[in-house]
């Protein structure tokens, strides 16, 4: 049982009866999937990877420089973060179509959390070292996951939770980026709609920039369009992947010839040139900011692989290849471990490069490795030439980024299919929005809780009919052609009974007893002798449950009601037997399904009678 539970997918069974060193190639091959693919690894494949790697990286860089603003950072730790995490993943990574990088919710999440702490911009060498805290720990986290196999624990945040969230976060990431679109310089720190509005507001009169608003706005409904193309015809998937580039090349170009910075628009103004230095000596290993790294480490490392395992997932499925979970958190945690040294900061999975990196052909990982290559590049040669890209661009790229992030569709979808889960989907997008990311995150994980407890804490209890000339029983409600036996309520509990749920499967199938009762004596028709309870979807019981059921059988011996039990699985049988219930009620009373019970208590009520 306990190793069904952990290890449902016998991660040791390659290994059974191999020599040592096909054990040790396979183990090499287990943690990096780049020894197995790599054999089979030709041009034709290089050609598709090296065209998905260009293009993904046109996509990246002028993102990048935009998601480090949003974690409060200078604009080349965002070109870091897609330089050393790509590498690492595409050696031990098994999805052959995520693009690794900064993404908007992860850092927006980050830079909120971290200013809360400290101020970015009064003390921006301690902001950053608590950033490269968090990564590291974030990586820790993800790494500790998949070696502890504990990924079953990031599927407590519902799908529901999660659209919210990520339509609350693309909201708020939108309005963040008010302040470079519309040239505002002074701007609220705080996230929520409220503050926001409220400083877009006052500043209408002599904080706006009419050049920052036209060039932000023009770029914005040029990429916007060619996001357009891409949707309305999917060979022209390129056309959004390069837009964004474009638009900071033609940008800057604009703002450089006509000196428009010196009319208040404000621009990148100096990028760093070089590759990543090291940071090993800024990581926080002791002292008063350990705790609050740790604190935020954990959170955006759970919230990046959320993303990342929904994004291979899906790619996964499309392509028709196994994802391994586990696998997936330690590449990933191994990464942002390796990157906060490096001076990144928490790098993921992207949704929008992975689906421009699986539109342009990709083949394998080594996608990754071409646009690290790229970024490695841009970083040695190409950096100066961002200094007069308005932030207004930016602020576009980021805006354009995140409105395919508010899925609409599938907010609607999980309305039709279940009220509660649309509740945890609202309850995360309004904590985004009005209160902060922390809130909704918060929000998103009580509701699922919430959700799960309900439904242990509360299971269904169904009354069951006969199918007419047939042995099939089945819920009177679903079936109303089902009828139900004279004398006997049949009763099917839909979960297992453990200690959280035992008193209210007792109560609830009394209840019903009570129910089915009073019509019978209102009908003037006989009354119940037997209750047959249905135990198929019973998968397990504990001491409470068995208690429960005692407590049942005592009640309905003073009703003069004959419990009966129908279809027990073997581990409930075993318990049962263990704790000598079966000696209580009889084994005559246990039966294989409930048209033996049926049968066999049908005699005897014409006995009674």
């Amino acid at each position: 049982m306990m190793k069904e539970t952990f290890f449902p997918d016998d991660p040791l069974r390659d290994f059974k009866d191999q020599s040592r060193s096909r054990m040790f190639i396979l183990g090499l091959q287990s943690i990096f999937p780049i020894f197995q693919w790599g054999r089979d690894y030709n041009l034709t494949k290089f050609r598709g990877d090296f065209i998905a790697g260009l293009t993904i990286a046109s996509l990246c860089i002028p993102q990048d420089i935009g998601y480090s603003k949003l974690a409060n950072l200078s604009p080349q730790y965002g070109l870091y973060s897609s330089l050393v995490p790509p590498l690492i993943y595409a050696f031990m990574g098994s999805s052959r179509d995520i693009a690794i990088g900064p993404v908007a919710v992860v850092s927006l999440l980050l830079g909120s959390m971290l200013q809360d702490e400290i101020d970015p911009i009064e003390n921006a060498a301690d902001y950053r070292r608590l950033a490269f805290t968090a990564t590291f720990f974030a990586g820790i986290t993800q790494a500790a996951l998949g070696f502890l196999r504990l990924g079953f624990l990031i599927d407590f945040l519902s799908h529901a939770a999660i659209v919210g969230f990520m339509g609350g976060a693309a909201i708020t990431i939108a309005l963040q980026q008010l302040k470079g679109f519309l040239g505002i310089k002074n701007f609220t720190k705080n996230s929520d709609i409220v503050s926001v509005m409220h400083s877009v507001w006052v500043s209408v009169h002599h904080g706006w920039n009419w050049q920052t608003i036209l060039i932000g706005a023009s770029f914005l409904v040029f990429l916007l369009f060619s996001k357009y193309i891409g949707k309305k015809n999917k060979k022209f998937f390129w056309v959004p992947a390069i837009a964004p580039l474009i638009s900071v090349v033609l940008s800057t170009f604009f703002v450089y010839i006509t000196r428009a910075d010196k009319e208040g628009v404000q621009i990148v103004k100096h990028i760093k040139k070089g590759i990543n230095p090291s940071s090993v000596n800024e990581i926080f290993f002791t002292g008063k900011y350990l705790g609050i790294g740790i604190k935020i480490g954990v959170v955006s490392g759970v919230i990046a692989l959320t993303e990342a395992i929904a994004i291979g997932r899906t790619f996964a499925s499309m392509k028709d290849y196994q994802l391994d979970g586990n696998r997936e958190m330690v590449a990933l945690g191994l990464m942002n471990v390796v990157g906060s040294m490096t001076s990144c900061y928490v790098a993921t999975g992207s949704f929008s490069r992975s689906a421009v990196n699986f539109m342009a052909g990709c083949q394998t990982a080594v996608s990754n490795i071409v646009m690290s290559c790229v970024v490695l590049l841009t970083l040695e040669l190409i950096t100066p030439l961002f200094k007069y890209t308005p932030n207004a661009i930016l602020a576009s790229i980021i805006i354009s980024a995140v409105i395919g992030l508010i899925d609409i569709e599938a907010a609607l979808l999980i309305w039709k299919i279940d009220k509660f889960d649309f509740v945890a989907c609202m309850g995360a997008f309004i904590g985004v929005v009005f209160a902060s990311v922390e809130m909704g995150l918060l929000i998103a994980v009580s509701i699922s809780f919430a959700k799960i407890l309900l439904q242990v804490t509360r299971p269904r209890t169904v009354i069951l009919g006969n199918i007419p000339r047939t042995t099939v029983y089945r819920n009177v409600q679903q079936y109303p052609k089902a009828t139900k036996v004279p004398g006997t309520l049949i009763v099917r509990v839909d979960s297992a009974i453990y200690f959280s749920n035992s008193n209210y499967v007792k109560e609830r199938i009394l209840r019903r007893l009570m129910d089915e009762e009073e019509e019978l004596k209102a009908n003037y028709l006989p009354r119940i002798q037997f209750l047959l309870i249905e135990m198929s979807p019973v998968t397990d019981i504990d001491t409470s449950g068995i208690h429960a059921l005692e407590e049942l059988y005592r009640s309905l011996q003073k009703r003069g009601v004959q419990l009966v039990i129908a279809n027990p699985g073997p581990v409930v049988m075993d318990k049962l037997h263990a704790s000598k219930f079966t000696d209580l009620i009889s084994d005559n009373y246990i039966f294989l399904t409930v048209a033996d019970a049926v049968m066999t208590c049908a005699p005897k009520m014409l006995e009674e009678a």
